[in-house]
């Protein structure tokens, strides 16, 4: 099949984290037209990249007849304007994370794709980096039971461009450039169709003079009983932390995507240069990554979207799915200011959860709480008495 030619709609590093990614895996989808709001800078990423044309009216780029694909990676504050003018046009449209500043701001532009009718995939990279796709894979296998508990980090020194630290153009501080990620890891290991229901937030702004939160700790409750937690900052020292615990009734997942994967290098800073992203020395102990963007998801990422559209299917990320998030963020926010816990108001088409529930077993009558082997291989039983609950403990020879 012949490859798709893509309009990419923003010059930073997200832009060239994504083109790297294009350019260098599918191979026959290219980038054939880049939109920049500076000249200087369009035609820089062009010539980086071996685009042929680049552009400072976004227009022109969403609508040139030879594009199939448009990318979004623009700062926040300019998605629902780019979105708003490719569902015009008709073409599919891929958007980086999050999709919105707010709920209400990505409700309307998942309603304005829906009328439109077109491919609308949400690119939340670190959902398909190769761990967590397999992880994701035995979860949904049963390999640790019902899950009970997922927690979810990513923090680092904060983001590169002046406009993330903008709590208007971005929507937010680490919650929503950081927090977009962790929602939809977990939602992912607790499934899609367990509906968020409400969630309890810590933020503050420790370090930085902004207006926007720079570290929060968030809760969130889930239908089926089970709990998702996510910490961010934009004041972590010593590069970009990710990491991912899964608790299951029959096990539990430990993931760590950057700064532990195996690959430990000692230099003097003689040799300089880039070794990893949100890296902040280039001497002493450093922690590079063997393919940063398979590593981050963006391969998996994009091969998902491009099949996706493709055979006419959805990918595994969709607009309704960056919707969800900005309603989850939203009620953060919330909390954060009451220290209440706060509803998640999202219009919900994920069905209903049954409430965990592990089947029981018993011993003489009585259900055991837990069981375990002695040193001298007696068996010890813990158990809750049949009839007036109170619990209680006996020894067996086995």
């Amino acid at each position: 099949m012949e490859g798709r030619t893509i309009a990419m709609l923003g010059t930073g590093l997200i832009g060239d984290f994504y083109t790297m990614t294009l350019h260098g895996q599918r191979g026959r989808d290219r980038v054939g037209v880049v939109y920049s709001r500076t000249e200087e800078r369009g035609r820089a990423f062009a010539e980086r990249w071996g685009i042929p044309r680049s552009t400072t009216s976004m227009a022109e780029a969403i609508n040139d007849p030879e594009v199939d694909v448009v990318v979004v990676g623009l700062p926040n504050f300019l998605h629902e304007e780019a979105i708003d003018l490719i569902a015009a046009a008709g073409k599919p449209v891929l958007c980086t994370k999050p999709l919105a500043r707010s709920g209400e701001e990505a409700k309307r532009i998942l309603d304005k794709v829906e009328q439109a009718g077109i491919f609308a995939g949400y690119l939340e990279d670190l959902c398909y980096t190769p761990k967590t796709l397999k992880a994701i894979t035995a979860v949904q296998g049963g390999a640790i039971g019902d899950v009970t508990w997922v927690r979810s980090r990513e923090t680092h020194p904060g983001p590169h461009s002046a406009w993330f630290w903008d709590k208007d153009k971005a929507g937010g501080g680490a919650i929503v450039d950081l927090g977009c990620h962790c929602i939809e890891i977990i939602r992912n290991f607790v499934g899609k169709g367990n509906r968020p229901l409400d969630v309890m937030a810590w933020a503050d702004t420790l370090v930085h003079p902004i207006k926007a939160e720079d570290n929060a700790v968030v809760l969130i409750r889930f239908e089926s009983g089970a709990i998702g937690q996510f910490e961010v900052s934009w004041s972590f020292r010593g590069g970009m932390d990710l990491r991912d615990e899964v608790a299951g009734t029959e096990g539990t997942i430990w993931l760590n995507h950057f700064l532990r994967t195996g690959y430990e290098m000692y230099s003097t800073g003689g040799g300089g240069g880039y070794v990893a992203e949100k890296l902040e020395s280039t001497e002493g102990w450093l922690f590079p990554v063997g393919d940063e963007v398979s590593e981050l998801g963006y391969v998996d990422m994009f091969t998902d979207m491009f099949d996706a559209i493709e055979n006419g299917t959805e990918p595994m990320e969709t607009f309704y799915d960056g919707y969800v998030v900005n309603a989850i963020m939203d009620a953060a926010y919330r909390s954060a200011e009451t220290r209440e816990w706060e509803p998640v108001l999202v219009d919900w088409r994920g069905g209903t959860t049954e409430r965990i529930a592990k089947d029981t077993s018993f011993h003489e009558g009585h259900a055991i709480v837990k069981e375990e082997v002695l040193p001298d291989g007696r068996k010890k039983l813990i158990l809750s008495d049949k009839d007036t609950g109170s619990i209680f403990d006996v020894v067996t020879d086995g």
